[in-house]
């Protein structure tokens, strides 16, 4: 790839459809020595849409001019910029990014093999990372590093230091990862202006820096992960295509602002050289275009309905989008999707402090405090033979006591050392005398009082790791579930052990940041 290319035309495909390259010159002289290694970040928040296909169509015609190029999944950028990713659905996030980019570039015929694919933590938690960090925070001002990151970084009215930090980390990434040029959209300018100027006070090389324009949505303004209606998303049916595009704003004659012919400009010609507006006989047939200006130009004219350029824009999508919807069908994937983004329920996390005025009403997952804990010790209750009086870490200063009538099941050597489950926010009981102070979950089978089993964690867990519900990741457990309301014993009916052994609540598993609660042996069995 590359290799039967002048340095002319590398540097033309390059930069095509760019809208501002910082560093030409530098760029003409390295092409001149050897080929360009250039990076393409993009911070693992929220799902990626179809305009995702604009930087990997560039992404494209880097690899055609030779360049090394590597992807970096900014998973602590994401975390980064006000939480978009909460820490628990960081890695789960990361994951998706890593196999929808994979499954866009493999639809649009890149070659994987000439990618270099790097995650963010891998490198940036480095030793040597953070020394750079400490440095650059101390020759950056707070104004600049506002100023770069105010149209990437997203805007509240108080600020958390998290987000002035993004554009630095950003700038470091240039040289923790060895290249020559960072490639982004053009409301990355600030951040590439804040590397081009503190980077060299470290010591380091000043970077090239490309940029895209902000090209608008495919339904109109710019395309935002966070609102539905405004983005078409990689896994979206054929009929949710349809519905969107025909809601999308594409005013007969208007060439300005038009997201659908955006798309045809910076994704659909240059992976494909041409475009076929497909039409009806009666108002002139099928007409193949090779040159994006000539769309441009009959669609100013009203030459091109809008109903016609939709319609065969709706065509080349659905071919761009269904080997990824045909990867995405597989279990795995599809778990990982709905684990990396629960269906927004009521229940939405809230601002610290604040009350969920619904709290009381809604009986769902997210109210539950379930976390790992592991059993540091295991003795007899002294006033009860059927009773154990457990001391368990559950990621606090001090272990819980927790009193369970385990005796007749598990052996206290079983149960010594063990990783358990702990609903951690009953309000502590009394039981023969002792307080307990959270419940361990057990399965169990009816009619057979002899097989109960605690719930095992996946392996690895550390206590007071967050146990949730698939779906229902987010939002803030209670502090203390009322008894009267009975939240537990109204979500418990539905808890149940599936034929795989998996703990479930309404068929949704049971899960920690590393995978599925399950018990040893009771299929189809019940959870208290």
């Amino acid at each position: 790839m590359g290799e039967h290319l002048s340095p002319d035309e590398k540097f033309e495909l390059i930069t095509r459809n760019l809208q501002e390259v910082l560093g030409e010159e530098k760029l003409k002289q390295i092409l001149q020595e050897r080929e360009l290694r250039v990076y393409w970040g993009t911070a693992t928040t929220g799902k990626p849409h179809v305009a995702y296909f604009v930087p990997m169509s560039k992404i494209a015609d880097f690899l055609k001019a030779g360049c090394e190029v590597t992807i970096l999944f900014a998973d602590l950028h994401a975390y980064l910029d006000n939480m978009k990713a909460p820490w628990e659905l960081l890695e789960l996030r990361t994951k998706y990014y890593e196999q929808v980019i994979k499954a866009m570039l493999e639809s649009i015929s890149v070659p994987l093999d000439k990618l270099k694919f790097v995650k963010g933590t891998d490198f940036q938690l480095s030793r040597e990372y953070t020394l750079d960090v400490y440095r650059l925070s101390s020759v950056v001002t707070e104004h600049d590093a506002k100023k770069a990151g105010a149209e990437v970084v997203k805007q509240v009215d108080h600020p958390l230091l998290s987000g002035l930090l993004y554009p630095g980390l950003q700038a470091l990434d240039e040289e923790y990862l060895k290249v020559d040029a960072q490639f982004g959209g053009v409301d990355q300018r600030k951040i590439f202006t804040l590397a081009e100027k503190y980077l060299p006070s470290l010591g380091y090389a000043k970077r090239l820096h490309m940029m895209n324009p902000m090209v608008p949505g495919l339904t109109g303004g710019k395309m935002s992960s966070s609102e539905e209606e405004s983005k078409i998303d990689l896994l979206d049916s054929k009929e949710d295509v349809k519905k969107k595009l025909k809601k999308a704003f594409c005013e007969p004659g208007n060439i300005e602002n038009n997201g659908v012919l955006s798309f045809v400009k910076h994704v659909l010609f240059p992976l494909h050289s041409e475009f076929i507006i497909k039409r009806d006989p009666k108002w002139g047939g099928d007409k193949v275009y090779t040159i994006y200006e000539e769309v441009e130009k009959d669609f100013a004219a009203e030459m091109i309905h809008p109903g016609d350029l939709k319609a065969s824009v709706e065509t080349d999508l659905n071919r761009l989008l269904d080997p990824i919807r045909k990867k995405f069908q597989s279990p795995e994937l599809r778990k990982l999707t709905n684990t990396a983004y629960p269906s927004a329920s009521k229940n939405k996390a809230l601002p610290k402090g604040s009350k969920n005025p619904a709290e009381d009403e809604e009986v769902i997952p997210s109210r539950l405090d379930i976390r790992v804990g592991r059993v540091i010790s295991v003795e007899k209750h002294p006033d009860a033979d059927s009773l154990y009086l457990e001391k368990i870490d559950v990621g606090e200063a001090e272990p819980r006591t927790v009193v369970s009538g385990l005796v007749a099941y598990v052996s206290q050597e079983d149960l010594q050392d063990r990783l358990v489950v702990l609903l951690c926010n009953l309000k502590p009981q009394k039981m023969r005398g002792l307080e307990s102070q959270a419940m361990l979950l057990c399965a169990s089978v009816d009619g057979d009082p002899r097989r109960v089993e605690p719930l095992d964690p996946p392996e690895g867990s550390s206590p007071g790791e967050r146990v949730f519900l698939e779906g229902y990741e987010s939002g803030k457990p209670d502090d203390e579930l009322k008894p009267k309301k009975k939240v537990f014993e109204k979500l418990q009916a539905d808890m149940k052990i599936s034929g795989e052994c998996v703990a479930q609540w309404k068929e949704r598993d049971m899960m920690t940041k590393l995978g599925q609660v399950t018990c040893k042996t009771l299929k189809g069995g019940n959870i208290s």
